[in-house]
Parts: structure tokens; sequence; C-alpha cells
């Protein structure tokens, strides 16, 4: 493989195009900040991305004025801008991102990735993120990578040939690492109550953060777990040294991890690194809700912003405000719910860090309804859990003022009786 400068690697790049950025761990860093650093020789480019680590200079002053974002997923470096005339986002089911270029509605100019050097046969490693990354790099007219030495080769479907690569820059940096911080104590009890509700040979879905860690930390007496997920993070890694976590009960991909990105620590990415129990997959795959399914007693465990009393989620918008995404709640919502013994479980404080309810008379005004009433199963917060599943408005309106913060369920009873004339 020949290796060029990264600036004669990004004068590949012109103007009007539209670009995919890899995420994740993933995120090629090097590289964009060297395209930001020839904003001036730009103007209208599109940048699609999901959840990318980093500053994102692109979507700061003055770069922001050669590129616009596009962001199918929206973290904190990029939120300001989805939010502002600076950037965009596109509501998608991770499920079905890939379908935005496959079928060339978004269709794509160039990909940057980051990928492992070529192995004696020629093929690179994309790493720890493959969902749409392959599909990116199939339909892009030009992929330029950033070839890291200290990006993990992981089984699955995340390989590129050197010979698919048009541009390749050398860069030995450590890839994005996260640590995450210890829960609070109401992690703490949210985390123990939805423990509760995993049965032995369950199959998870969890994602990142305090919660889903100590739910992990609350599995350490159980059997036969596996994984079939979005991401994961370093939480599992105790499970699997003492045996809890094995897949045996799985029946898609049997004894195998599966996942489409992972992000954590350097303990983890040392884990992930040429192990075979481990299948990356596209997201095409993980978030399939006909695959999904297949698997037993599937656990989904994620979040919401706020809940109002007849179970209408919103995950991915305060208010009018662009937060985050839609991502593939949906997608394991629906497929834990048609799992033979499956729990969609939906955990969150019963309260903001500010002391706002989260369970609301109604969504505000502008918020995304992300997964919908007749799709919610159980909802947990630190006061207990409730299944809403098969339960009227008005059971339902019960069930979560019972889990509501104390100081709020006088008021949530009033306006419950307002709006069902308890």
């Amino acid at each position: 493989m020949n290796y060029i400068p990264a600036e004669e690697a990004i004068s590949l790049i012109k103007s009007n195009n539209r670009i995919f950025f890899q995420g994740a761990a993933m995120t090629p860093k090097f590289l964009i900040n060297t395209l930001c650093q020839n904003y001036q020789n730009l103007n209208d480019v599109e940048i699609v991305q999901m959840h990318t680590e980093g500053d994102a200079l692109y979507a700061q002053e003055p770069y922001c004025n050669a590129f616009n974002t596009n962001s199918c997923f929206v973290a904190g470096n990029v939120r300001k801008a989805i939010n502002t005339r600076r950037g965009d986002y596109t509501p998608i089911f991770l499920s079905e991102l890939h379908l935005l270029f496959k079928r060339n509605i978004l269709p794509l100019d160039v990909a940057l990735i980051q990928v492992s050097p070529p192995d004696k046969h020629g093929y690179c490693s994309l790493g720890t993120s493959i969902d749409v990354t392959i599909t990116a790099i199939q339909v892009a007219k030009i992929v330029i990578a950033q070839v890291n030495p200290n990006v993990p080769r992981t089984h699955g479907d995340g390989i590129i040939h050197k010979d698919n690569i048009n541009a390749a820059v050398w860069v030995d940096e450590p890839i994005h690492s996260v640590i995450t911080p210890e829960p609070t104590e109401i992690e703490k009890l949210i985390g123990y109550h939805v423990a509760q509700l995993v049965e032995d040979g369950a199959t998870l879905q969890m994602g990142i953060g305090g919660i889903p860690n100590v739910v992990l930390a609350n599995l350490m007496n159980h059997k036969r777990l596996g994984i079939h997920t979005e991401m994961f993070s370093d939480g599992i890694l105790p499970l699997i040294e003492k045996g809890i976590i094995t897949g045996e009960d799985k029946v898609v991909k049997r004894g195998k991890l599966v996942t489409c990105f992972a992000i954590g620590s350097q303990k983890l990415y040392d884990f992930l690194d040429d192990n075979p129990i481990v299948h990356f997959k596209e997201a095409s795959y993980t978030n399939d809700t006909a695959i999904i399914r297949r698997n037993p007693k599937v656990t989904a465990i994620n979040s919401a912003i706020e809940i109002d009393i007849t179970g209408q989620v919103c995950a991915d918008t305060i208010g009018k405000m662009q937060y985050s995404g839609v991502g593939g709640q949906m997608d394991f919502i629906r497929g834990a719910s048609l799992s033979e013994g499956g729990k969609p479980i939906l955990a969150m404080p019963s309260i903001t860090n500010k002391g706002v309810s989260k369970i609301v008379p109604f969504l505000k005004e502008g918020a995304g309804v992300t997964t919908t009433r007749a799709h919610v199963h159980y909802i947990a917060t630190e006061n207990g859990v409730v299944d809403l599943y098969g339960k009227t408005l008005k059971q339902r309106a019960q069930a979560l003022i019972s889990i509501a913060h104390p100081d709020h369920q006088d008021a949530l009873d009033r306006a419950a009786y307002e709006r069902f004339s308890f």
C-alpha cells in the first residue's frame, strides 16, 4: 500500500461533494482535521454522518462556512450546529440508514474511513465501527483511508481490500477511547430494578453509560447470557471473564457476540483485537427486527428523555431541540417484543438533574415520538418497574404515576384526572 500526505489525499475532495464520515471510535479525526484546515478551498460540502467523536471542527465557525452537516444521529460535538443554520438532522432507523446510500437518496462522492494496515492478503479491517460504513464505501466514488496500526482487527464483515482504497494516509495514534464515569445512586437503583427482569439464557441489547453498566454488574449470578446488540462497551467484559456470557442459548450466531460497533477503553479494544467470538456485522443485520426476534428472551434496554402518561416515548429531542436521534431504539424495542420471552425495557431517572419530572402529562411542544405507545412494554425508574403492555390509557397513567418521583405524583394525578376523569 502506498501512503501519501494527508493534504494530498484531502485534495481529492471538491466543492459540492457529499462526504461520509465513519464514526464512533473509528472517526478518522486526523483526516477530518486536515479537511477543515483546507476549508477555504471548498464550499457547499455536505457531510453525512452518524455519531462521530472528536471536536467536529467542521460544525464550528469558521469551518462551517464550507461544510454543512447532515447528521443521522446527533452527538454533543454537533448538537449546536444541528439546531442552527449550520446543519440538519435526518430521522432514520439505524436498520435502514444504509438504504439512503444504496438507493441513491444520498449518493456519496467520498468516504473518509479509518482502518488497520493490510494483512498478508491485502485486507484492512474497519475496526470497531462497521454500522453503515460498508455500504458507504461500496457506493462512494472515492475512498480515503486513515491507516492506523492501533485499529483492532475485528472479525465479521468489516474488511476492505487495499485496492478499493483510492488514497491512504498513515497515522499512528490511539483510537478514541471512553471511560464511563461511576454510576450515580439513582442509576444504581434503576440498574438494579432492570437487572431483576433479565432471565437466564436471555439475549441482551444495551448501550453505554451508567444504567447499562449497573445492569450488567447485577448479572453476576446469571447463566448462559448472549449478546446481539447495536453496540457494547466495557461492561460486558467481567461477564465474559466469569463465563456468564456464553451465547449458548442464542439461535442467531450461537456462541458469538454480535454487534455493529463498540466503543470503550483500551482494554475493550485489546479484547476485540483478532477475537473470533465477536462478530461485527452491518447495522442492516444487527438491527433487523426479523433477525433480532429469532433469538430467545431478547432483553432490550434503552433510555428516554421523557414519557407521557399514555406511554409515548421521546428519546431524541428536548422539545424542539434535536438532542440525539432515533438510532436503533425502535429496531430493538420491536425485535424484543416479538422474541419468545422477550422484554423491551425503557429505563430512565424519574426526574432531570434540575428536578423536572420525566414522566409528563403531555410531551413538550415539538417533541418527537421515538417509540409509540403501542410498542412500549416495561418502563423502569429508580422507583420501580411497570409493564404497560395490554393496559388501557387510564391504567397506563396510573402505572406510570406509581414510578414517578414522589414530588410530582400529585400533579400527575391531577393531570390524569383532567384527561381521563378518574
